[in-house]
């Protein structure tokens, strides 16, 4: 039988604009949410959300997290974060752009889009590539829309957020390398940097891309 649909589900990473007004304000796909106790990961192919693992132990998530869509760490972030850290060795990882959103309700799964606003950011590297978290507030969000650049954020939030991303793969009880290294903790000024350098190096990497305009 034909099938009559005129329409479809957008896929997360290619069929969505990364925002109304990039970087300033952003769309972001929500993977996971800090009640899951697995953690889900885009599959790239198909759009789903796939398991890509239980979170070890007691370590969850502290926020919403997710990406932004029509990013990609390439070349160009790769390029900028080497520049930021002083190392020589980093280079993109391949996966479009993180995202923590702090948002004061309770969101019950992931799965979902919504608007926020960039306040800041993680420097990260994992196994030598760039793998930066921006950190960014729910639009029209009660509590945290106030809070306009990273100074806002309370230290412990800070601490939560770093404490989780350092050691999400560890194993309690054995001794491993650590794979992921926090380089620095940055403001809005350089998120919003951070957030056109990725979809600068997406619109390079998938050429058919619909280009956005970048300010």
């Amino acid at each position: 039988m034909e099938c009559k649909c005129k329409s479809y589900k957008a896929h997360p990473w290619h069929g969505i604009d990364p925002g109304k007004s990039p970087p300033e304000e952003i769309n972001v796909f929500v993977e996971i949410v800090p009640t899951d106790t697995v953690k889900y990961e885009i599959d790239k192919t198909s759009g789903y959300l796939t398991i890509d693992r239980p979170q070890k132990f007691s370590n969850v998530v502290p926020t919403l997290y997710g990406f932004i869509p029509r990013t990609y760490c390439g070349p160009l972030i790769a390029e900028y974060d080497t520049l930021k850290s002083g190392k020589t060795t980093i280079k993109g990882d391949g996966d479009p752009l993180d995202v923590c959103v702090l948002c004061e309700r309770t969101i019950a799964h992931g799965d979902i889009l919504l608007h926020a606003v960039p306040i800041g950011g993680l420097r990260m590297t994992d196994k030598g590539e760039s793998d930066d978290k921006i950190i960014a507030v729910l639009k029209g969000d009660e509590v945290y829309a106030s809070w306009v650049d990273i100074e806002h954020v309370p230290e412990a939030m800070i601490n939560r957020l770093k404490h989780y991303f350092l050691t999400y793969k560890n194993i309690p009880g054995k001794e491993i390398r650590p794979s992921v290294e926090l380089v620095s903790v940055f403001g809005k000024k350089e998120a919003l940097n951070v957030i056109n350098k990725c979809i600068k190096d997406y619109q390079v990497k998938f050429v058919d891309a619909i280009s956005i305009p970048i300010k």
